[in-house]
């Protein structure tokens, strides 16, 4: 099978190891780029238009698709999946079509299908300015969440528990959106919906993380991720394990929250990557992606579960079923967490012997690099990396991935050493 994969604008190599996967499965990958490196996958099967703009990159794919023949169309980018809407519809490639993507892409527009859709999620509101989401604040009570419409990886994602601290980071989050980097990633001339901020009721509950399929009219949960650790007000130490701890009675009310979002957004073949919050011992949809969940989640639905979300990308985008199942839980434990160091300028990172030959490890990804600038919030999300384990048991597997964290060293350049 020949798959073409496209990212409007690269993200680095973060999705290399994804590409070598589909590769791995058997997939003849062609890489797209409309901004790139050059070098980034093997000669002959790369392309880099030169420009970001959803014309140039549609009018490339569609002279390479001539001579090539593409079976399908996809990415792993929460920044394109509008992009490969768009250029499966112009090429007669199967997908999920241009106006589910925007509904899978914008929260806003998220949110307005779940609500028409009569699928459980917390109370929302498009504001427009202080005052505005002050307004908001009273209607829905503190706390509340304030979110991008257009956002990813809980960059300024904030809850706010008081007025006083909504003056503090309404503003930080108004100038900081049109510089996120997962806005910026996204192709130039699309309509993608309002772009600004929304407030949304607290859900006071569980969260879980699940990689999850819909296939005409059903929709299934490949894997459920628990998330462990209780966030504070910026959403973002991210520390997971599976399999669930939810019973078969949770799992499925999961399951029936899912499927209306699913059906709501319009998805009727596609991957999905889920997240869900408990309120008042309910499951309410935090939000549903087109994509597969970031990090190693794929890695923890494997061997948690028995699921592969990169196998069934691949079948997917060809417009095959892919070999898929009902919740099926494994004896594997394994945990996951995104690897957080400070703000600053990195100098050096270094990982010892005993992380990278731990017979434990399951995954090691160090998206950061030496030079790279880390904004921590409010200011932004950075992330050093992503680190996994697997374990006989839930203490196991999290004190394990404790003690491989606590071994990465970072440095970082000071004032003096930058001048």
């Amino acid at each position: 099978m020949k798959l073409l994969a496209i990212e409007a604008s690269q993200n680095r190599a973060y999705f290399l190891s994804r590409y070598e996967q589909l590769r791995d499965f058997g997939v003849d990958l062609y890489v797209l780029n409309g901004e790139g490196t050059p070098d980034f996958w093997p000669a002959g099967r790369y392309r880099i238009v030169g420009s970001k703009r959803i014309d140039d990159i549609v009018a490339s794919a569609r002279s390479w698709h001539e001579h090539e023949r593409f079976d399908g169309v996809l990415t792993f980018s929460e920044a394109a999946v509008v992009t490969v809407a768009v250029v499966a519809d112009a090429l007669g490639l199967p997908g999920i079509g241009v106006e589910a993507a925007k509904a899978s892409r914008n929260k806003l527009l998220m949110r307005q299908a779940h609500e028409r859709g009569g699928a459980a999620h917390p109370r929302f509101r498009f504001v427009t300015d202080l005052d505005d989401a002050l307004r908001a604040g009273e209607e829905f009570g503190y706390p509340f969440v304030l979110k991008p419409t257009l956002g990813a990886g809980s960059n300024f994602v904030f809850r706010i528990d008081t007025p006083a601290q909504l003056r503090e980071r309404f503003p930080l989050a108004v100038d900081g959106i049109h510089g996120m980097t997962w806005f910026t990633m996204e192709a130039d001339g699309l309509d993608l919906g309002p772009h600004g901020l929304m407030v949304e009721s607290f859900l006071d509950g569980r969260e879980f993380l699940i990689e999850a399929l819909a296939w005409d009219d059903e929709v299934y949960l490949g894997s459920i991720v628990d998330r462990v650790t209780v966030e504070g007000d910026t959403f973002d130490d991210d520390v997971h394990h599976a399999p669930t701890a939810l019973t078969p009675d949770e799992v499925a009310a999961v399951h029936r929250v899912v499927k209306a979002g699913a059906h709501a957004q319009g998805l009727r073949r596609s991957v999905m990557h889920a997240e869900i919050r408990f309120h008042q011992g309910q499951p309410f949809l935090l939000e549903i992606a087109v994509r597969p969940g970031g990090g190693l989640l794929d890695h923890m639905a494997r061997l948690s579960a028995g699921y592969c979300p990169i196998r069934a990308v691949r079948d997917v985008a060809r417009g095959m079923r892919p070999t898929v199942a009902h919740y099926r839980p494994t004896d594997v434990h394994t945990a996951g967490m995104c690897v957080m160091c400070d703000a600053g300028c990195i100098e050096t990172i270094e990982i010892p012997t005993s992380v990278i030959e731990s017979e434990n490890l399951l995954f090691l990804k160090i998206v950061a690099r030496p030079g790279d600038v880390i904004r921590r919030p409010p200011e932004g999300n950075n992330i050093l990396g992503f680190l996994g384990v697997t374990g006989t048991s839930f203490d196991h597997v999290m004190r394990t991935m404790t003690e491989l964290a606590a071994s990465i060293r970072v440095t970082f350049v000071t004032a003096r050493s930058a001048a």
